[in-house]
């Protein structure tokens, strides 16, 4: 395996971005084309990251580790923080499905010809932003990446969106914005709160650079920190995910020690911290009340960026829940297990009947992915390893599923510039290779067996009605999401595709069949859906092992 290929993972979208920033030809085909190489070198990357990935190795691989910026602040101790990257079977997941629909994506980016040269320079940027967020192990480090996805999402709508593109790319900065502030906030608490084991062991003298680390020397280190022997000048504070999720690290009588007393408002800091960190992945994935932001942006983004807000970046939410809110607070998680699940419950019925009253199809897909997103959420309030796997594998379902949906809503969309449901009736005489794919997204959204939607909400709703902490009302209402998502797809496709042929602002000429490219697109999203639901076992044979290590650690 090539040494640092996670770096390399990284590494090839940004400087795909500053190719095309300096590219001198001015020829839109020449900055789609540098684009597209990138996104096939990471595809290629991953399929070898795929094929050397061990299923039974619950830990991080791959894993590269290197001191970025240390700084001694006096009685503050030493400020520590790691380039730390890594693999597991939580993230890697995550990280195929991002390379397979951002490649999609810049597929589906080849007709752009406005100002080319930023749209793929700010499209590549993102790549490396998200892809940096799935394999970063320090705290710092993932905070970067997720902050710097704003920038160029925020310039992909507001530049290339539809009419009212300013206030949705505006009002999606704001809420993502304010989300950050306030993991920000909990991050530094973290920080002040938690120490590095072995370079504090480095900084007392106990631990030679050239030394070998035993265990025993952490649990010392660890006492030590417990029967205050180790001067504050000498603590090592760190951002590193596998430190600030050992409680065993945490100062005592600091800010978020585990047994903190620290009060605001008769409210302890420690479950305040943990609202904090929700509320903040809350508003990205996005969970009622904080929503609103999603329809508006995916109304006005251009197809491409669609493709790549729904399939990807709403999933950054979901993997924060996992990885940090619930990693880092887990007694508070399950404390707060009934009203987590009750918010994604409720996101599961407002987003299905709010789908359900739609007219413009890509807002009825974008509400659906709320209510999708919520089972997620439901998955893992329920604390079960059947309700965290069928988060992530509703995950990975959603981001397959809302890429194919957002891209058949485009090719109707170039052809017409109309989106109205009732607009159009009996594309099934003029498009039939569209209405095949079409019936078969509608069909594994709204969970028929055989497609990777119904393995997704079937393992979330096994979870939370296995769960200790969840009353059995929470998922048997949640189920009603189902009952919905059948109602809205099936109508919209009864609506549009069956009866005679009429389109409201034109005859049959403005429509024609999928193309070649829009046909390429769509085909490898069709298979992955079916192999996903077919044969379920090749993601949960990866996530499996470590969500049940990831279990066992916060029991």
């Amino acid at each position: 395996m090539i040494d640092h290929i996670l770096t390399l993972l990284i590494a090839i979208p940004l400087l795909g971005a500053a190719a095309v920033a300096v590219w001198p030809a001015k020829k839109p085909e020449n900055f789609r084309i540098i684009a597209s190489i990138a996104l096939a070198l990471e595809v290629i990357i991953s399929v070898l990251l795929y094929i050397s990935f061990d299923n039974q190795n619950p830990g991080h691989q791959l894993s590269e580790v290197t001191d970025w910026i240390t700084l001694p602040i006096g009685a503050l101790g030493v400020v520590s923080i790691d380039y730390a990257l890594a693999v597991d079977g939580i993230s890697f997941p995550l990280v195929l499905l991002a390379v397979i629909v951002l490649f999609v994506g810049v597929i589906s980016s080849w007709n752009v010809i406005q100002k080319s040269r930023a749209y793929f320079a700010l499209y590549l940027l993102l790549t490396g932003s998200v892809i940096g967020c799935f394999l970063a192990q320090d705290f710092f480090l993932f905070y970067l990446f997720f902050e710097f996805m704003l920038l160029p999402m925020y310039f992909l709508i507001g530049l290339w969106g539809g009419p009212r593109r300013e206030y949705a790319a505006l009002k999606f900065f704001i809420y993502t914005f304010f989300g950050s502030l306030l993991i920000l906030i909990v991050m530094i608490a973290l920080y002040l709160s938690v120490i590095d084991p072995l370079e504090t062991a480095r900084v007392v003298g106990i631990l030679g650079l050239e030394d070998p680390i035993h265990p025993d020397l952490i649990l010392q280190v660890q006492q030590w920190l417990i029967d205050g022997k180790i001067a504050p000048e000498q603590l090592v504070h760190t951002f590193r995910f596998a430190y600030l999720a050992d409680p065993n690290n945490y100062i005592p009588g600091s800010l978020l020690s585990t047994a903190s007393e620290y009060l605001i408002g008769n409210i302890p800091l420690r479950l305040l911290a943990f609202w904090f960190l929700f509320i903040g992945f809350a508003v990205k994935l996005p969970v009622v009340p904080v929503h609103t932001w999603l329809p508006d942006a995916h109304v006005e983004a251009p197809t491409p960026i669609s493709v790549v807000l729904a399939g990807i970046l709403l999933k950054i939410g979901g993997y924060g829940f996992i990885r940090i809110v619930d990693g880092f607070f887990p007694f508070e998680a399950q404390y707060s297990a009934v009203p987590l699940a009750t918010l994604g419950m409720i996101s599961i019925i407002y987003g299905g009947f709010n789908a359900l009253g739609q007219t413009d199809l890509k807002k009825m897909i974008a509400y659906s992915s709320v209510s999708h997103m919520g089972f997620v959420l439901l998955g893992i309030a329920a604390f079960t390893a059947e309700g965290i796997n069928g988060a992530i594998y509703q995950m990975v379902s959603h981001g397959v599923l809302s890429a194919m949906l957002f891209i058949l809503t485009g090719v109707v969309y170039d052809r017409t510039h109309d989106r109205r449901i009732d607009h159009y009736r009996g594309l099934i005489a003029v498009m039939p290779q569209y209405t095949i794919i079409t019936g078969i997204a509608f069909f594994a959204s709204l969970g028929l067996p055989g497609f990777s939607g119904f393995v997704g909400e079937l393992f979330t709703l096994m979870g939370a009605f296995q769960s200790e902490a969840l009353p059995v009302w929470i998922p048997a209402l949640s189920t009603l999401g189902i009952v919905l998502a059948a109602a809205y797809f099936l109508w919209t496709y009864q609506r549009m595709f069956f009866g005679a042929f009429w389109y409201k602002n034109g005859s049959l000429h403005v429509l024609s069949d999928l193309t070649k490219r829009e046909t390429a697109m769509l085909l490898p999203l069709v298979l992955l859906t079916i192999l996903l639901g077919l044969l379920p076992g090749i993601l949960f044979d990866m996530t499996g092992p470590t969500v049940e290590a990831w279990l066992e650690g916060l029991r």
